[in-house]
């Protein structure tokens, strides 16, 4: 009888084991798969970041999936778990380059500063981590309407920060004025930029771009600013 009772004991206890073990493995997988979950998420997030480097330095035909994706530290079959098509992954990573240049709009920075730093000698050399718009912009105009759409939504939010001092004008005419003023300077900016860039990086002609761009642009900003400060007020 004894023999029998400490049988049992040792079926129960295994069967616990066995369900404790069941269940421990069950919490570690559902565990795991957030994990995952969050960690696909920030792989993702890097493919786009990557491309958005590569795709400014080389343009869009001249970076392929293997390569980007190489470049990214993953390998070539993990691309399409994460994005449709690479047209997904440019109007993506044309976002997330444009949404860098507004960064460059924050802490208060005004007009002429950011004039100052969009046509410096640094901007100009720093092709991959640039304006997206100068490096990018000929080749977007050849590319669907999802990436010419985000290209477009990206340069109204930037038209939107550099304006943002003006943001509680309620004169429509003046905020028209502003925004065709901003526009206007944003314009010319990426053109310098762009000229520059086409010439070699040790041609006087490089520099002169952007000197000659940029002081007629801050001269332009101080002389509005004088305008309006001469203004009586309302």
């Amino acid at each position: 009888m004894t023999v029998v009772i400490q049988k049992v004991k040792t079926l129960i206890t295994i069967d616990i084991n066995i369900e404790s073990t069941s269940t421990n493995a069950s919490l570690q997988g559902k565990q795991a798969m957030r994990v995952t979950k969050a960690q696909a998420q920030a792989n993702r997030a890097h493919v786009v970041e990557t491309a958005s480097q590569l795709f400014r330095e080389r343009g869009y035909d001249g970076v392929g999936v293997a390569d980007l994706m190489a470049a990214a530290g993953f390998t070539h079959g993990g691309f399409y778990k994460q994005f449709g098509s690479k047209t997904d992954l440019i109007a993506e990573s044309a976002a997330c380059g444009i949404a860098q240049t507004i960064a460059l709009t924050g802490a208060g920075v005004e007009l002429a500063e950011f004039v100052r730093q969009y046509l410096s000698r640094e901007h100009r050399d720093s092709r991959g981590t640039g304006c997206t718009m100068a490096a990018l912009g000929g080749d977007a105009a050849r590319q669907p309407d999802s990436v010419r759409s985000a290209f477009a939504t990206g340069i109204e939010s930037l038209v939107a920060a550099l304006s943002r001092g003006d943001g509680d004008v309620a004169d429509s005419a003046d905020a028209r004025e502003t925004r065709a003023q901003v526009l206007d300077m944003l314009s010319h900016a990426v053109g310098a930029l762009v000229m520059s860039r086409a010439c070699p990086d040790d041609s006087p002609l490089a520099d002169e771009f952007l000197t000659v761009c940029r002081d007629a642009m801050l001269g332009t900003l101080a002389a509005t600013q004088a305008a309006e400060a001469a203004k009586p007020a309302r």
